[in-house]
């Protein structure tokens, strides 16, 4: 039954990973994000009020307000061909930005399920601005 079981799991791993098209968004979770910062050269993009980026930060990651006037010119100063991980609070704005990079062109765009309060759920480390 195990057997079995991780079949079924490397397969769904498999066709997910095979089935990724440029230009489309990709909900990952906390584990699956951390593996991303390792081993990809990606650009973390915390989407919060720059207040809230204050109170705590994955490392590593940038701060651009989903809420700026200059939200939309921010963004041109990414990279659009290396993969991007987008967060929030708990991933409402996040969602929302992701559409907005897809449409500026991004290759790979991901999002943080469930923002900041499920990475810190889990566990994983959160920098504070000094």
């Amino acid at each position: 039954m195990k057997k079995i079981v991780f079949i079924i799991l490397v397969a769904s791993l498999l066709n997910s990973c095979i089935n990724q098209e440029s230009g489309k968004v990709k909900v990952v979770t906390a584990e699956e994000m951390q593996s991303l910062l390792e081993l990809d050269d990606v650009q973390l993009v915390d989407v919060r009020t720059p207040k809230e980026y204050k109170t705590g930060f994955i490392s590593e990651a940038q701060n651009i307000d989903y809420h700026s006037a200059t939200f939309d010119e921010d963004i041109k100063n990414l990279d659009k061909n290396r993969p991007v991980i987008l967060y929030c609070q708990s991933g409402g704005r996040s969602a929302r930005c992701t559409e907005k990079l897809v449409e500026a062109g991004f290759v790979k765009v991901y999002d943080l399920e469930g923002g900041i309060s499920k990475w810190k759920h889990k566990g994983y480390e959160i920098k504070n601005k000094s």
